[in-house]
C-alpha cells in the first residue's frame, strides 16, 4: 500500500547493469533514497501516474521511494523546490504540459525557465482529458454543455489547476466556441473531483484516472474527449473534434523531469531505471485501465516531445492573450 510521502522499498536492479554508464559518478548512483516530487495533491492524476511508476521505479533502483505532494502555484512549487534539491539525481520531479511547455508564455515570474533549468528524462503517460458534469446539471451531451456556456452567466468548470492540461483544454475550447466558460482551480484533480461529485460544481475537465471510475458509477456524466481520437476505455464518448471542433485536440501528457544542473550521465541512468518501471507488466496494466497509453522513450525523445508541445501551446497562448498569474 502506498501512503502519501511514504516509503517504497524494492530489490533487483542487476537487470540494469549492461545499460549503466560506466564514469564513477554513474556508478555509485543511485545511493540514497529517491524522491518524486508532484505538483499536485493526492487523488488525482499526477499523483496515480507517480505512485504507479515509484513502486517499480524503487525495485530497479533497489532503493526507497519518496513520493512528495507540492500543490499550488501552477505547478511552480514543486519545480522549484526540485531546483533547490541538491542536483544529484535523487530528486525527480513529475510534470505535465502546463509546467513544461506553456509556462514561459503565460507566465510573467513563475520563478523558473523550463527551457534552461529543467532537463527531461523520460516521457511517462499520454491520455484524453474528459469533460464531465454533475448528474443535476441539465446537459446530456457536450453541444447542450456548450448552450449552457453560451448563457450571459457562462458555465463553471473546475480542473487541477491553473495552468494544469485541464485549464488548457478548457481555454483553448472558449476560443473556439465562443462559450463562456469560468475557470475554478483545484489544488489537483482529487480535490476538484470531490466537489462535482458532492454537486458544489457544475463541471470539470478532469484527467482520464481521475474521472473514469466515478463516470462507469454513474455518480457523474462524461460528455466529450479532449484528445484526437476516442478510446477502447471510453467507447460511447466522442471527442471535441467530432463535437463540431475539426481539429481540436487537447491531450494530457507526464514527464520525468530534473534540473538542469544534475549530470548527464546521471540522467541517463534515471532514464534506464525509469523506462524499466514503466515497461512492467503491472505498471501498464495499470494505465490501461484508467485509458492512459505507456509512453517511456529516450532522453532525446522526450525533449523533442516537450520543444512540440511548446510550440503548439505557444501559439494558443499568443493569439488568445492567455496569462497564467
Amino acid at each position: 500500500m502506498i501512503y502519501r510521502r511514504s516509503l517504497m522499498r524494492g530489490t533487483g536492479a542487476a537487470g540494469l547493469a549492461p545499460l549503466l554508464p560506466t564514469a564513477s559518478r554513474a556508478q555509485s548512483f543511485p545511493s540514497k533514497q529517491l524522491r518524486i516530487l508532484v505538483p499536485a495533491a493526492a487523488g488525482g492524476g499526477t499523483d496515480l501516474v507517480a505512485r504507479t511508476v515509484a513502486q517499480e521505479f524503487g525495485k530497479s533502483a533497489g532503493l526507497s521511494v519518496l513520493v512528495d505532494n507540492r500543490p499550488g502555484g501552477a505547478g511552480s512549487i514543486a519545480v522549484r523546490e526540485a531546483l533547490r534539491a541538491t542536483p544529484d539525481g535523487h530528486t525527480l520531479l513529475v510534470a505535465n504540459v502546463g509546467q513544461l511547455a506553456v509556462v514561459p508564455y503565460a507566465m510573467k515570474d513563475a520563478g523558473y525557465d523550463p527551457r534552461t533549468d529543467i532537463a527531461p528524462v523520460c516521457l511517462a503517460v499520454d491520455f484524453s482529458n474528459i469533460v464531465v458534469v454533475h448528474p443535476s446539471v441539465p446537459a446530456k451531451t457536450f453541444a447542450e454543455y456548450l448552450e449552457l456556456g453560451r448563457r450571459p452567466e457562462g458555465v463553471d468548470y473546475g480542473t487541477a489547476g491553473v495552468g494544469s492540461a485541464g485549464h488548457l483544454a478548457g481555454l483553448l475550447l472558449q476560443a473556439r466556441s465562443g462559450a463562456r466558460l469560468n475557470h475554478v482551480p483545484f489544488r489537483g484533480g482529487g480535490p476538484a473531483m470531490n466537489d462535482l461529485v458532492a454537486g458544489h460544481l457544475p463541471s470539470l475537465i478532469a484527467s482520464a484516472p481521475t474521472a473514469n471510475g466515478f463516470v462507469r458509477d454513474g455518480r457523474i456524466r462524461g460528455l466529450a474527449l479532449t484528445g484526437a481520437r476516442r478510446t477502447e476505455f471510453d467507447p460511447d464518448l466522442p471527442t471535441i473534434a467530432q463535437s463540431g471542433f475539426p481539429g481540436y485536440a487537447a491531450t494530457n501528457w507526464y514527464a520525468f523531469v530534473v534540473s538542469s544542473k544534475v549530470p548527464r550521465n546521471v540522467v541517463a541512468v534515471l532514464n534506464a531505471l525509469l523506462a524499466k518501471a514503466l515497461d512492467a507488466a503491472e505498471v501498464r496494466a495499470t494505465f490501461g485501465q484508467q485509458g492512459m497509453v505507456t509512453l517511456g522513450g529516450t532522453v532525446d525523445e522526450v525533449a523533442g516531445h516537450i520543444a512540440r508541445e511548446t510550440e503548439v501551446w505557444k501559439k494558443v497562448i499568443v493569439d488568445a492573450g492567455i496569462r497564467l498569474d
